[in-house]
C-alpha cells in the first residue's frame, strides 16, 4: 500500500480513535457491488478500524529522556486495515465479474 511507511507517523496520537474513510472511488465501488451482503461487508470493514483504534496502543516520544520512544501500533494497525479493505474489494470485484461472465454466457446459450 505504501501510504504509512514511518511506524512512528502516529507516536504519541492519543487522540486519534476515528478515520472517516473519504468519499471517492472505494465507496464508488461499494456501492457498484452486486450483492447487499457484500456491500453490508465493506461498509463493517471500513468501520472496523473505528473498533481498533480507541484501544490501539499510541506510543510516546520523549526528547528529553534521550529521545526514549515507543512507536505504539496504531501505524500498524491502520496499514492492516487499508489492506483488509483492499483484498476485499480485490475479492469482490472478482466475484462480480465472474457473476458477470456467467449471465453473459447463459444469455448467449439462450439465444
Amino acid at each position: 500500500d505504501g501510504l504509512i511507511t514511518n511506524n512512528g507517523v502516529f507516536t504519541g496520537c492519543d487522540s486519534l480513535k476515528h478515520l472517516h474513510l473519504v468519499e471517492g472511488a472505494v465507496h464508488e465501488t461499494i456501492s457498484a457491488l452486486s450483492l447487499d451482503e457484500w456491500r453490508k461487508d465493506m461498509n463493517e470493514e471500513i468501520d472496523s478500524i473505528n473498533q481498533i483504534l480507541p484501544n490501539a496502543y499510541a506510543g510516546f516520544y520523549d526528547a528529553f529522556a534521550g529521545d526514549d520512544h515507543d512507536d505504539g501500533v496504531k501505524a500498524h494497525e491502520i496499514r492492516r486495515w487499508i489492506r483488509s479493505v483492499l483484498r476485499k474489494i480485490i475479492h469482490y470485484q472478482a466475484e462480480h465479474q465472474r457473476f458477470v461472465n456467467e449471465a453473459g454466457s447463459t444469455l448467449h446459450h439462450a439465444l
